[in-house]
């Protein structure tokens, strides 16, 4: 059997503007990120257990998290950012998975985008709301 024809999962994390597609099929357990190894990418710690919490919350259920490659291309935002989109992209594609997750994931939050982005500036003001400086006289 070719490695095209292996089933793979295919899910679009999001996260304030970062954007991550993320690649999940079967294998060893191994995570590249924008062709380059996990732990290279994402240098701290945090940011790596934020993006391999939807696996171990599956691994609660039974699942094995090791058994599953993931390929991610992120885009966009922060590096901070990136990790929630890539852990948002990551649980989507484990719901195609098996849809018995979805109430470990909806509860742990990991199936809920974050909105929060950097509001527009007015015209007319100095920035999104601030005003200038008031002057009566």
């Amino acid at each position: 059997m070719s490695k095209k024809a292996e089933i793979e999962y295919i899910a679009t994390g999001r996260r304030k503007t970062a954007v991550a597609r993320v690649r999940l099929f079967a294998g060893s357990g191994n995570i590249h990120v924008n062709g380059r190894k996990f732990d290279e990418y994402f240098k701290t710690t945090d940011l790596q257990l934020l993006v391999t919490a939807p696996f171990k919350t599956v691994a609660a259920e039974g699942e094995d998290p090791m058994k599953y490659d993931v390929e991610a291309l992120l885009d966009g935002g922060g590096i901070a950012g990136q990790a929630g989109a890539l852990r948002h992209g990551i649980s989507r594609a484990l719901l195609q998975v098996d849809d018995a997750f979805r109430p470990l994931l909806k509860k742990a939050g990991f199936l809920t985008r974050d909105p929060r982005m950097k509001e527009r500036k007015k015209p007319g003001r100095p920035g999104a709301r601030r005003r200038f400086q008031f002057s009566k006289r």
